[in-house]
């Protein structure tokens, strides 16, 4: 598979049968995922005396580099690459990228930053301010939706991805996470590190170690 242009934390960039992970990247089960939003790289293989004489060929050495940017957007990285600066108003139906910005018990609220559309792979719009959304408890997940624990699933400072399910009320649209490839896109642990997914509830803090819980966004 060739390599994106743009790369989000758990998306799966290569197997490890065919690159080794370097710096912004993390093994998984046999395959090379980002670890931070950034633009990918495959490094060319050099050669040594050892390698050589190996009957097994170097592998190039997967890499992601975070996008410097001083936009209200930059710690989505490189997405900021694929976004206009038109103004724009969601609607229903638009996948949304935002920022947590407070957890209640029976709700999260979110600020939107950007409207990608119905199709994520269209261009983006920024907002030219952040749009309130919320998610409410029975849109966090499509199953089970009685035993969801909202603060167990996000916390403040999280980006997220979202569908808008509605106009809502006069201050908030009303989002959705309850689908495998939305929500929590990139997070930071307790101490402040960029952590990784390691399961479709679970992020992990490279640092520490330590691990903590979200709804995980199923990398697209």
């Amino acid at each position: 598979m060739s390599l994106p242009a743009l790369a989000l934390p758990g998306q799966l960039l290569g197997a490890s049968s065919t690159y080794d992970p370097g710096p912004g990247t993390h093994l998984q089960a046999s395959n090379i995922y980002a670890s931070l939003p950034g633009r990918p790289a495959a490094s060319t293989p050099s050669l040594t005396p050892s390698s050589k004489s190996s009957k097994t060929p170097a592998k190039p050495t997967l890499t992601v580099t975070r996008l410097a940017s001083t936009s209200a957007t930059a710690d989505l990285g490189p997405v900021s690459e694929r976004i206009s600066n038109t103004n724009a108003l969601p609607r229903v139906g638009d996948v949304v990228l935002g920022r947590v910005t407070r957890c209640m018990t029976r709700q999260v609220n979110v600020g939107i930053l950007i409207v990608m559309g119905a199709d994520t792979e269209q261009e983006g719009m920024v907002c030219a301010h952040e749009i309130q959304g919320v998610v409410r408890r029975e849109d966090v997940r499509a199953t089970e939706k009685e035993k969801v624990v909202v603060g167990e699933g996000f916390r403040v400072g999280d980006l997220i991805r979202a569908v808008v399910i509605s106009l809502g009320d006069q201050s908030n649209y009303y989002l959705t996470t309850a689908k495998n490839e939305l929500g929590v896109i990139m997070a930071k642990s307790e101490y402040g590190n960029t952590m990784y997914p390691i399961s479709w509830k679970e992020f992990k803090d490279p640092v520490t170690g330590g691990t903590e819980t979200r709804k995980v966004a199923k990398p697209i």
